[in-house]
């Protein structure tokens, strides 16, 4: 009988595949929190990141990477999805420019798998969490180890 092998859990998961893109790296992306099919990443303000240069405001493209990670690893982190992930569609609506000098946090939970597709939703906040920067709803494929 072979020696059973210990699966990693879904935050060594996350943190690996968070570790494993260089733009994680380069936006200094962290893992804040992660659980079965949720997980919440921040990413800290960084004045190479300012889309704007009256206003210090984030470029939203740096948003949207910060979300699409976020989105990402809720599914890899969901017990019914698979071990690799993909963006299929991810829309996103910008509420308000994140507050200049604050960190931004998405949280984002996936709310349905089916056999090939997960679906995704997330929202971006600052320090004001009442008030959110973006919010997110996507589609992201799942892909299963072969039987």
């Amino acid at each position: 009988m072979p020696p059973k092998v210990a699966m990693p859990d879904i935050e060594t998961i996350a943190r690996q595949f968070i570790e494993a893109l260089p733009h994680c790296h380069e936006l200094a992306m962290r893992m804040e929190a992660i659980g079965e099919g949720w997980a919440v990443i921040s990413m800290p303000y960084d004045p190479r990141l300012i889309g704007d240069p009256e206003t210090g405001v984030i470029h939203g493209g740096a948003v949207s990477a910060l979300m699409d990670t976020a989105c990402g690893a809720s599914v890899m982190s969901h017990p019914q999805a698979g071990f690799s992930t993909a963006t299929l569609d991810l829309r996103i609506d910008y509420m308000r420019p994140a507050t200049p000098g604050q960190t931004i946090r998405t949280r984002a939970e996936c709310h349905h798998v089916t056999r090939s597709v997960a679906f995704v939703r997330a929202v971006a906040t600052d320090d004001d969490d009442t008030r959110p920067v973006a919010m997110a709803t996507g589609a992201f494929t799942v892909e299963r180890a072969p039987k």
